[in-house]
């Protein structure tokens, strides 16, 4: 995809990088909205990651900065909302991809682990949402035009997925209300809210929460059983999230939101 689908538009995606070699969700996404014409700020708590995908961009002769954020923390949110508008005037498109899982159900499962994934998977978008919003109303006001949310979800937030992971499950499925909620409130000011409910995905993200409940960690293994549990036959991959989301952000989804557009190969479909 190369084309101007979303030019002129400014874009920070939270969840950048990617947390091995290879292509995560957020660093698909960046480079993608950065071929549709946007300008990226590259968020991400590790900096090399999201310098790396900035690399990326700008090897293209696309235009993308970085910027070290924890976006669990309120502090440096509010630091990224400044600096996206010091660097390019305006917000017109919030991706959120942050996300961690851990397996195990509510007996296995440390408070600790439950804490920091509430903190990590919902909270982050609460703070995000909170400080992002404001500018997308004042554009608005300004132009009559504000702006468009992307929350990554997961098919693990409605449908059991062969393993517990209670507090991932629980996270991701609070993302479907609260960005219905966001989209409500905001319909008539310009925002639209959708999210993005990926499956059984091939990204480096899977590979430590899941290769110690697969085939004894052999991961080359647990990469073909879990392509075996798709309806197609193989996983997804990161491209087919940042497919999803450049529609979700684009105009061609200005009459979209409240929404979650599930990319899974048709497992949803398979145990519906």
């Amino acid at each position: 995809m190369s084309g101007k689908r979303l030019q002129g538009k400014v874009a920070i995606v939270v969840g950048a990088g990617s947390s091995g070699p290879g292509w995560g969700n957020g660093k698909a996404t960046a480079v993608l909205f950065a071929r549709e014409g946007a300008k990226v700020l590259c968020v991400d708590l590790n900096p090399a990651a999201a310098e790396e995908t900035v690399g990326l961009i700008q090897e293209e002769g696309h235009e993308a900065s970085a910027l070290k954020v924890d976006a669990s923390d309120p502090s440096d949110v509010k630091t990224m909302v400044e600096v996206a508008l010091a660097r390019y005037g305006r917000i017109d498109i919030l991706d959120n991809n942050v996300g961690i899982a851990k397996v195990g159900g509510p007996v296995e499962s440390s408070l600790a682990d439950w804490e920091v994934m509430l903190k990590v998977n919902i909270t982050s978008m609460f703070l995000t949402c909170k400080h992002v919003i404001p500018v997308m109303l004042r554009q608005f006001e300004a132009e009559g035009r504000g702006g468009a949310i992307v929350n990554i979800a997961s098919i693990a937030g409605i449908r059991w997925t062969g393993f517990p992971y209670i507090a991932y499950s629980t996270t991701k499925g609070a993302v479907l209300p609260f960005t219905r909620s966001v989209a409500l409130q905001y319909a008539r000011q310009g925002i639209r809210a959708n999210c993005i409910l990926p499956g059984l995905m091939k990204t480096p993200m899977i590979v430590e929460p899941l290769k110690g409940v697969y085939a004894g960690g052999d991961v080359d293994k647990m990469m073909e059983i879990r392509d075996g549990q798709c309806p197609m036959g193989h996983m997804g991959d990161a491209w087919d999230v940042a497919y999803a989301a450049v529609f979700l952000a684009s105009d061609e989804a200005k009459y979209v939101t409240g929404t979650e557009l599930i990319v899974d190969g048709g497992i949803t479909a398979k145990f519906a």
